[in-house]
């Protein structure tokens, strides 16, 4: 995944559209009709997650830490009581 470098300072809850339209990615997708997360890096090193079907829409802007807990949360199994 290439690092993006935004033109404008990067925070939480930010509209997409500011951090561009290249590098985006969708890490996750499934068989939902392309209601996918995309994910890009940012130059420095954190991950901003958006709505696929609202590239408009805000970004959650997250550390390695925090991506890293997240991931190998859901891979444990740690939140599976959200789907039942």
């Amino acid at each position: 995944m290439n690092r993006i470098k935004p033109r404008r300072p990067v925070y939480n809850g930010m509209p997409a559209r500011e951090l561009g339209s290249e590098g985006w990615h969708k890490p996750w997708s499934g068989g939902n009709g392309g209601n996918c997360l995309e994910a890009m890096k940012l130059a420095d090193g954190r991950i901003a997650v958006r709505q696929s079907t609202d590239p408009d829409g805000p970004a959650l802007i997250y550390t390695t830490d925090e991506m890293t807990a997240f991931i190998e949360g859901a891979k444990a199994g740690v939140a599976d009581f959200l789907l039942s």
